[in-house]
This record gives C-alpha cells, structure tokens and sequence, in this order.
C-alpha cells in the first residue's frame, strides 16, 4: 500500500507499468490477479500441494520449526514422502509429476530471487494464471513466517522431531517455555478453550510459533511513533537488497530520501558495505537483515544487541517490516512487475 502511495505521489500519471500479468503497479494490483480463494485452505491445487508449496519454501529459508510441522501435516493430506525427501535434500527433480516439479522448481528460483520465462510459462500452463497467482500468493505469506520464526530463533519443544537438515547450528538463546528468544505469553483462557481446526496453525505447540510472535507486536504505526520512519525504510531496503528485489528497491528508496535516511546509509546497503561509522540502531538493523536473510538467522550477540537497543516489542515490528517485504518480494520477482516507463532502476 505504501509503495502504491508513493507511486502515486512521485510518478506522473501518465505513466504505467507491466508485470508478467498485463498492467499492474504494485502488489496488491498482483494480488488481484488471485483466484479468490483462501489460499491456504482452499486452494484449487488441493492439500497436498498446498503443503508442498509451504515446505518448498521452509527448506529455500532452511526454516527448521516451519519444515517440521509441515511435514507432518503434508504426510496426514498425502503427499507422497519421497516427494518430501527430494525438497528436503534439494535432490534432482526426477520421477515426480509435472504439478510438484513445477512447484518445488518455482521455489527454488524465487529463492535464488527470479523465476526465468520458461519455469513461469510452464507454471501458467500447468495451473493457469488466477492459481498460480495464488500459489505465489502461499509461498510469499510462508516466506514471512519463516522470516518471523527465524529472527527470533524459534525452536521445537522438547522431544518433537526437527526433521529439516541446517548448514547451521541453531543459536541456544531461547527461553525454555516459549523455545524462542521471547518471553511466554500465554493464549487468554476463553482462547485457549476454543478447540483447534484440523491441521491449522492452532495446532503448533502452546507458546511458540506465529501466534505467540504475533502476541509481541505493536504494529507499524507503534514502530514509527517508537523509532521513526527512517529506521522502518532502512529495514525494508535492507530486506529488498536482500532479495535483489529493483522494484521494490527503487520504490522504497525514493520514500526513504524524502523521510532523511541519508545518501550515505542507502549507499551501504545497496552496495553491501560495512555499517562502520553509522549510528547505532541504523548499523543494527542493516547486520540484523544481512544475517537473518543472508544465513537464515540471526546470532545470539547480534540479537541482544538488537533487544538493548530496540526493545522486545519494537525489534519483533522491525523484524515484520522485513517479513512484509519478503512477501511482496516474492510476488514482484514472481512476476516480474516492473517500473513505471521513464522510472530509472535504483539498484543495480
């Protein structure tokens, strides 16, 4: 909405820009282009697949606590386990059909920032452009979950299985009843007595997870009273660099000089530079994005930095502000939305 806004605000109205859909300006035109369906309940593709797309995306984030509670729920729709074994060890895409190569590849490349004409034509082709609008839609809101999960070291309770291989050993600063790096807060008691749908997110362990995240937030509005609007700008550039992500770059940074986040710290994160000489809270969230998307989590030292600075409730926001980003990322890559004609790309 924001970019939308800002579009709106810099670009003559002459002007238009194009996606892979025909004539869109930003996500939500993207989103239109959905079935209209809930994309993840009732999606045309069916259950299994729709937990196929969820771990495709778990493994490109090597996200440990969202691999293992999907895997479970994909076995219990049916999808076939040596379907789950070739996304879980990134084996070749063999002997498998059309619909879950076709996914498990679209993920793949949305995790390598693109999707190439011929993957998203065989994509279109094979679920027509309304569905796969909606797969992307799935694998975006999973990529910032695991965004979310992964910033605040979400671990398992004991003794559950954690049946995603990592290139890394989680960090051990957690808290024993919440397995996260946030204290416990509980789900109020009328809440806590609803009974959970089958298979839903209700069904993660009492504590942990999404909903428990979401229990810390003060929202985007609370984080720009607390912090400032330059800090949540750097927080999405840091987040679109991440991703290589030109729109959502160029649009972001055009907001981010009219609010002050000066030149010199654009530079530095479109550039990959060192925070040195930055002031503190900028370099912070910069370090705080470059680990938490470039190695899929954030260090134990860096997080408390982070907390001494920010503030529990303010650090899960600015780590929210990275999360939406990932999600419009996916979506803008997806579909290769480009800039309004006449609008120069920022990043390089």
């Amino acid at each position: 909405m924001r970019v939308a806004v800002i579009l709106a605000f810099l670009l003559p109205v002459s002007l238009s820009a194009e996606s892979r859909l025909g004539a869109t300006d930003n996500v939500a035109a993207i989103r239109s282009h959905r079935s209209g369906v809930d994309v993840r309940w009732e999606n045309k593709i069916g259950r299994a697949l729709s937990e196929l797309a969820i771990l495709s995306v778990a493994r490109e984030h090597d996200q440990p606590y969202e691999w293992s509670l999907h895997e479970m729920e994909a076995i219990a729709v049916g999808l076939d386990p040596a379907v789950i074994d070739i996304v879980r060890n990134r084996k070749p895409l063999a002997g498998i059909g059309d619909k879950e190569t076709t996914i498990i590849e679209v993920a793949r490349e949305l995790g390598a920032h693109r999707l190439t004409p011929d993957t998203y034509s065989r994509a279109v082709t094979t679920f027509t452009e309304p569905v796969f609008v909606d797969i992307v839609t799935l694998m975006g809101n999973y990529s910032a979950t695991a965004t979310r999960l992964s910033a605040v070291n979400q671990q398992l309770p004991p003794g559950w299985k954690q049946f995603l291989p990592l290139p890394f050993t989680p960090p051990a600063d957690i808290h024993p009843d919440s397995r996260s790096r946030l204290t416990l807060i509980r789900t109020p008691a009328a809440a806590a007595g609803n009974p959970p749908a089958l298979y839903s997110r209700g069904m993660a362990p009492e504590g942990t997870g999404p909903q428990q995240i979401a229990r810390h937030t003060g929202g985007l509005q609370s984080l720009r009273t607390s912090q400032g609007q330059p800090l949540v700008d750097i927080a999405a550039l840091v987040t679109a660099r991440a991703h290589d992500q030109p729109y959502d770059w160029t649009m972001t940074e055009m907001a981010a000089r009219k609010d002050g986040v000066p030149a010199t710290t654009i530079e530095i994160i479109r550039d990959g530079k060192p925070t040195t000489g930055l002031g503190e809270k900028e370099a912070t969230v910069i370090d705080f994005g470059r680990q938490l998307f470039g190695k899929h989590y954030v260090d134990a030292d860096l997080y408390a930095r982070a907390l001494k600075l920010f503030g529990e409730r303010d650090l899960v926001d600015l780590a929210g502000v990275m999360a939406q980003h990932a999600d419009e990322a996916t979506l803008l890559t997806a579909f290769d939305q480009k800039l309004p004609a006449g609008q120069k790309a920022l990043l390089p």
